[in-house]
């Protein structure tokens, strides 16, 4: 199966290159040491987090201008802003707690956040940090030290997830799509894994075996679709996703798991008109279909199956608090009174405010593409975020997990 040809674009500098090259012959010893051939998802987790030369592990500049793409925290404090007063609601019904922040990014969401429950006097105890990278680590201390030692005391970096007894809040946005997906292929003879291969022209793309988890996965998505997915037909999994949500589950005693990211239900996920899949490439604000090129370099992601994680959830023991688009849940948290509050309207300031208001609301734009998921372990009574709207049952459920 050849590579989709991407468009134009641009040249990576010399040095940027020569660590793609590095990347790739680390990925191509791994393929060498499986036989020939390394599931797609082992692909993407070695592009995006190998030691030392993942994309999100090396040193690069990732978001923002001078990064592959902007994220909503980037594109406007707003977000932040609007983010904190669910934040405070929350932190309030828990008798204060702590915020966990998975994938904080640049660290903008964090200052704009924090900054914002300073003004609300809703600090939590304390904002804890779990990434990774040393390179965003630094990164994201650098950004929050910027607001001033009263926002950067407060913030601890851990290496892994608490331990069970977590009071408050757990966020992650524009995380999960970055979760090494699998890869599969509707076949005359069933589901099959896509695989990478190398060619003396790069990497390929090759069919694995049949598999009989796959074909379970896809036989449980089927059901619940209520249709088969046509020979050709070719989609991701995530299965990493819904075990990291169970992870979370457990360590969360009292609180909320907020998740925003861009995504589907599985009905809309897995469409007759989605038989390509979701998979999408970045590189210098370009999008592409190429996933094999340019590896640890260019950014990999998969859209979000939002049922899954629900699923995961409901499974996990938490509830269902709440399902809608970004532009709805920033509305319920008040993104138009921080707009009236910008200044006049014929102000630089408030018209600067309503072009970012656009941006994180408008449907072409970030509005409907991201989606918002809210799951609670004793938490009564609706969220501000979802009072607006309300789509949890677009997710299409089984009853029995809602009871």
């Amino acid at each position: 199966m050849a590579s989709i040809t991407p468009p134009a674009l641009p040249l990576p500098s010399a040095e940027a290159a020569a660590h793609s090259r590095r990347v790739a012959a680390h990925i191509a010893e791994a393929i060498s040491a499986a036989g020939g051939r390394l599931d797609f998802a082992r692909f993407m987790e070695l592009c995006l987090y190998a030691p030392s030369l993942g994309y999100y592990v090396a040193g690069a500049e990732k978001f923002g201008p001078g990064g592959d793409f902007i994220t909503a925290p980037e594109a406007s404090p707003l977000f932040g802003r609007c983010l904190a007063r669910q934040v405070a609601e929350l932190l309030t019904a828990t008798g204060g707690g702590q915020v966990l922040e998975l994938g904080a990014g640049s660290g903008r969401m964090a200052l704009d956040l924090l900054t914002e429950l300073a003004r609300l006097g809703a600090l939590p105890a304390r904002y804890l940090i779990l990434e990774p990278g040393m390179e965003l680590r630094r990164r994201q201390r650098a950004m929050l030290e910027s607001g001033g030692p009263q926002l950067a005391g407060r913030v601890t970096w851990i290496d892994r997830l608490p331990r069970p007894g977590l009071c408050g809040v757990i966020l992650a946005n524009e995380l999960l799509d970055a979760l090494p997906v699998r890869r599969f292929r509707i076949t005359d003879e069933g589901p099959r894994p896509l695989a990478v291969s190398l060619a003396p022209d790069g990497f390929v793309w090759t069919l694995g075996d049949q598999e009989p988890s796959l074909s379970a996965a896809i036989r449980r998505i089927e059901a619940t679709l209520g249709r088969k997915l046509a020979p050709g037909y070719e989609s991701e999994l995530s299965e990493q996703a819904s075990a990291w949500l169970q992870s979370l589950a457990e360590c969360l005693a009292v609180g909320a798991v907020l998740l925003l990211d861009y995504g589907y239900t599985r009905g809309e996920y897995y469409h007759p008109q989605r038989r390509s899949g979701t998979l999408v490439c970045h590189y210098r604000h370009r999008a592409h279909f190429d996933p094999l090129i340019l590896p640890g370099i260019q950014d990999l992601s998969a859209s979000v199956d939002f049922t899954a994680l629900a699923e995961a959830g409901l499974a996990a023991g938490l509830q269902l608090a709440g399902y809608t688009s970004q532009a709805w849940f920033l509305l319920g948290c008040g993104l138009d009174e921080l707009l009236a509050d910008a200044g006049t309207p014929d102000s630089v300031a408030y018209l600067e405010a309503a072009r970012q208001v656009k941006l994180l609301t408008l449907p072409g734009e970030m509005g409907e593409r991201f989606q918002a998921l809210a799951l609670t372990r004793g938490i009564e009574g609706p969220l501000r975020a979802f009072r607006l709207h309300q789509r949890g049952d677009r997710l299409g459920l089984d009853p029995a997990l809602l009871h």
